[in-house]
This record gives structure tokens, sequence and C-alpha cells, in this order.
């Protein structure tokens, strides 16, 4: 089977129509929306003369090769190069239960103008890694200053509830708060563990933050320029 991608969009709000109108040119459905907030300090802010940014936080399924498609006409045509304008990731899935819904995206991957088949594509290196930090509601600040310490530019934040609690207090150890925010983070591979290990030892679950925080790698990544500018510098 052809390696499918989860698809990750942050852009800001008002821009997110923009965002679906060409995932439905490429005949992918939006899976799931929800809200976030940048993460960049009051300081900065007021430096740049910025007001706080509220994101739109969007996500979907594809194959790789769509996936590529799709961020390269989003580079095109919602120029997300150029700073402020969101970033695009592809995160590899390892398997879809039922697999009908992975039958179909190879379908029409094999049907489209390229007609590659359905073989899937293993063992590669990636560049970046989607770093993920679960804290507690009110503390997105102190992970971010972590992270930062770290070498980490910024991320985004989303509000979520836990579930299950309290089969997690039995694991942990600890208290679980209900009240969660996800952190986002994108940084390059070499980043990744100083990135980690600083949100660990300065928000980890010893602190008020209680953080939680793992990895993913990312396929494929867009509106990442000034990452890219630093590597080739």
């Amino acid at each position: 089977m052809k390696e499918i991608n989860f698809v990750i969009t942050i852009t800001d709000r008002k821009q997110a129509e923009g965002f679906i109108s060409i995932f439905k040119e490429h005949n992918l459905p939006v899976i799931l929306g929800t809200f976030g907030k940048g993460t960049a300090s009051r300081e900065v802010l007021d430096y740049l003369g910025l007001e706080a940014s509220e994101k739109a936080v969007l996500f979907n399924l594809a194959t790789r090769d769509r996936a590529h498609e799709l961020i390269r006409d989003v580079r095109r045509h919602m120029r997300i190069d150029l700073p402020g304008n969101g970033i695009m990731l592809a995160v590899p899935v390892s398997s879809i239960g039922g697999g009908q819904l992975a039958k179909c995206l190879c379908e029409e991957s094999e049907n489209g103008p390229e007609g590659k088949g359905c073989e899937k594509k293993v063992g590669e290196a990636m560049d970046y890694q989607l770093i993920i930090a679960i804290a507690n509601e009110g503390y997105t600040d102190m992970v971010m200053d972590a992270a930062r310490s770290a070498g980490a530019r910024g991320g985004t934040s989303v509000h979520a509830k836990g579930i299950g609690l309290e089969s997690a207090k039995k694991f942990f150890g600890v208290s679980i708060a209900s009240e969660k925010e996800l952190v986002f983070i994108v940084a390059r591979s070499s980043e990744k563990t100083p990135i980690m290990k600083a949100i660990i030892h300065d928000a980890g679950t010893q602190t008020k933050a209680g953080a939680v925080v793992f990895s993913l790698p990312v396929t494929e990544v867009g509106g990442l320029s000034a990452l890219e500018l630093d590597e080739e510098e």
C-alpha cells in the first residue's frame, strides 16, 4: 500500500477558507478543523507591532504523492513560504483501521494523472519533526519558554479536554487536570532532542505545567522558509 500521510495545516482563521477551497480542488475532505492560537510572547508581538494571532488548524488524509501536490499548490496560491501565511506538514500514518479509506485513497492515486501504483515508501530519513506537548491549561507559555531556550522558533496551541483521567492518574501516579493545551512545534530533526529535553526539564510532570511530550516524523513541510534558509547558510 502507498504511504498515507496525515496532513496538518495551521493558518490564520481569516485565511482558512482559501486553504479549504484548495483541498476541495484536490478532492481531499477536511476530516477535522479546530481553532488554536499562536505562541509568540507579548514582548515579541509589541516589538513587531502585531496582535496575537487566532489560528485555524485543519487535518486531512492523503497519499504521499497527493500531499506533495497539495502542499505545492498551497505554496503557489496561498504563499505560505512568506512569514505569517501558515504552515503545512505531512506526517506518515502507519496503519488505517478497516482499510476502506486507504483503498479509496490509493485507487484515486492510481487513477490520477501520474498513474503510479500503491507501493509503500519506507525507511527515509526525515528532515523535520513535529513535537507535541500536552500540558495543563494555562501553561503554554511555560512550555514555549522551555522550547525556545533550546532553539524552537515558535508553535501553535490548541485547547483540549482530557478524557479517561482516572486511568491516567493511576498510570502516571499524579493528578491529571481535565483542561489541556496541545502545543505543536515544528523543528529540524537535529533540534528535536534538545527541545524535548528542555520541555521535560522545565515544564514536565514535576512542574505545574505537567507536560508530556512526544514527536512524530514529518514527510514534507511547507511554510518554513526561514528554517530552510538557515539550513543553507
